[in-house]
């Protein structure tokens, strides 16, 4: 039953109004409870005379949703048995309840379910069968994600990834970004010591430049920005912006174009500042915490 509104009546007469889905067995058992209730065809609603009206029709309505609960229920419990759900995620008791190893996608879709919940006790997600339509809708990508996220396939994962051609991409990316070098031009370098954007790393401040030109292979690899035949690039040294730093930078107006992107580094805007600005405050955070905790 959809939510009913009941409303002060506008009569001079004391009582409260009620709305609720047409059904013709609803309305017999409303006036079944309310015999003196009168149709207003003017307010599309029932006018239920009484000072107490509003409390009775609120225990009504109450009521109504109990019954049409239970009745969901029947009808979940006999789709169900029709058509059943067989899976070591899934177990059935007075409700349906699910345990899967954690996942994003399977949250996602639990939360996508009707009157679905977590019960810290039983550590497991409780389905009431009136939901069961849309649990059966939705257990593919559940049951998937389950599967995908168990500690054998996810070693297996890791195992067949070790040594792929990506991996080793990857592990070669983050050991260049801790050398904190960075090709730029040698014609158009950034100011030292004030925070601007980069094409890789983000907000950060170049403190130093050595001059050292940086051979081809190098950009290639993995710095596609500076593959400009008429730009010489040199390295120069960064490190991340702090929070300080961040606050007191100024945001460009425009975004950076492309001469900007193809020299790698330009004023932040204030969208990439907030962001930066975030990271930071979370870097200081856990700081602070990793201190607090050293001292106690």
């Amino acid at each position: 039953m959809e939510e009913s509104k009941i409303q002060p009546a506008l009569q001079n007469t004391p009582g409260a109004l009620a709305n609720f889905p047409y059904d013709r067995m609803t309305v017999e058992r409303f006036r079944e409870a309310f015999p003196r209730a009168r149709w207003s065809d003017e307010r599309r609603s029932w006018f239920v005379p009484g000072k107490t009206a509003a409390r009775r029709i609120d225990r009504w309505l109450a009521r109504e949703a109990e019954l049409l609960a239970i009745h969901a229920d029947s009808k979940g419990r006999d789709a169900y048995a029709f058509d059943p759900i067989s899976s070591p995620y899934l177990e059935v008791a007075d409700d349906l309840r699910i345990r899967t190893p954690y996942s994003k996608t399977a949250l996602r879709e639990l939360h996508g379910i009707p009157w679905a919940s977590w019960d810290d006790e039983l550590r497991a997600w409780r389905v009431p069968f009136r939901s069961y339509e849309e649990l059966r809708r939705r257990w593919p990508a559940i049951e998937e994600a389950a599967r995908r996220n168990e500690p054998e396939e996810r070693k297996r994962r890791r195992e067949a990834e070790r040594d792929s051609e990506a991996q080793r991409t990857t592990r070669l990316r983050y050991a260049e970004r801790r050398r904190h070098r960075y090709p730029l031009p040698a014609e158009d370098l950034p100011p030292m010591g004030r925070p601007v954007a980069t094409e890789q790393y983000g907000v950060v401040v170049f403190t130093d430049v050595s001059g050292e030109v940086v051979e081809p292979p190098v950009l290639a690899a993995f710095n596609p920005h500076a593959m400009r035949a008429d730009f010489d690039y040199v390295w120069g040294t960064w490190r991340s912006a702090t929070l300080t730093e961040l606050i007191k930078t100024w945001p460009a107006r425009h975004g950076a174009g492309p001469m900007e992107h193809s020299r790698g580094w330009w004023q932040p805007t204030l969208a990439e500042l907030r962001v930066a600005r975030r990271n930071a405050r979370i870097i200081e955070r856990r700081r602070r915490n990793r201190d607090l905790g050293r001292v106690s």
